[in-house]
């Protein structure tokens, strides 16, 4: 039985390369790619992939959303195994959340990789037992969400984005930290601003100093 993937990564040498290490499988053949998650929200419904293998960081948004949102939405839903460059307690967190199969760095040997997706297709999961542990204890005691409704609003993305403003860095040099275009950063600085009710990044600085403080 063949197995089919879509690919979203916003850099194509990436999914050229991933493209070509399945397509070297006789049972593994991809069926669509993406380079942003607007696009792969839009391709994936008409794809109807067993296995969405999705970057987590994105010009427009996270593949987390994504997974999401395509389980929410495809029937039957793709398994979505994220792939990501960074090891990131707070995506990781996310991305149980939102239903995903497996949470790989992008440093993975090609053979792990054409077996993860082997095995997220066949209903088996790659998520670390004791990560999984750590996020249901997070549910259990949900200490930060309870403290203020506000931060719980707040992306994965916002939050790392909020702490580095907390650091005093620009948006330039958020977007150079993240990899991320400093145009991006603006949108998420503007939507993290006004979920917490701030008109000024100063405010979202000291807002995010004494929850640190008090979270020691």
């Amino acid at each position: 039985m063949s197995i089919s993937v879509f690919l979203l990564d916003d850099h194509e040498i990436v999914r050229r390369g991933i493209a070509q290490l399945l397509e070297t499988e006789d049972d593994i053949r991809v069926v669509g790619e993406a380079s942003t998650a607007a696009q792969a929200l839009a391709r994936i419904p008409a794809a109807r992939p067993d296995v969405a293998v999705l970057d987590v960081r994105l010009p427009d948004g996270e593949g987390v959303s994504v997974c999401r949102d395509v389980r929410a939405s495809v029937e039957p839903p793709p398994a979505c195994l994220m792939l990501t460059s960074y090891s990131d307690d707070e995506a990781l967190f996310g991305a149980i959340m939102a239903g995903a199969s497996g949470y790989l760095l992008k440093e993975v040997a090609g053979t792990d990789l054409i077996g993860a997706v082997r095995t997220v297709a066949a209903g088996g999961s790659l998520l670390d037992a004791k990560a999984t542990a750590l996020v249901l204890d997070r549910l259990r005691h949900g200490k930060e969400e309870e403290d203020d409704p506000r931060y719980a609003a707040l992306s994965p993305q916002e939050r790392r984005i909020l702490d580095l403003i907390a650091d005093g860095m620009t948006n330039r040099q958020i977007g150079a930290e993240l990899y991320l275009a400093e145009k991006t950063v603006k949108n998420y600085v503007s939507s993290l601003l006004h979920k917490l009710g701030f008109a000024r990044r100063t405010e979202a600085a000291v807002y995010a100093t004494e929850r640190r403080r008090t979270s020691r």
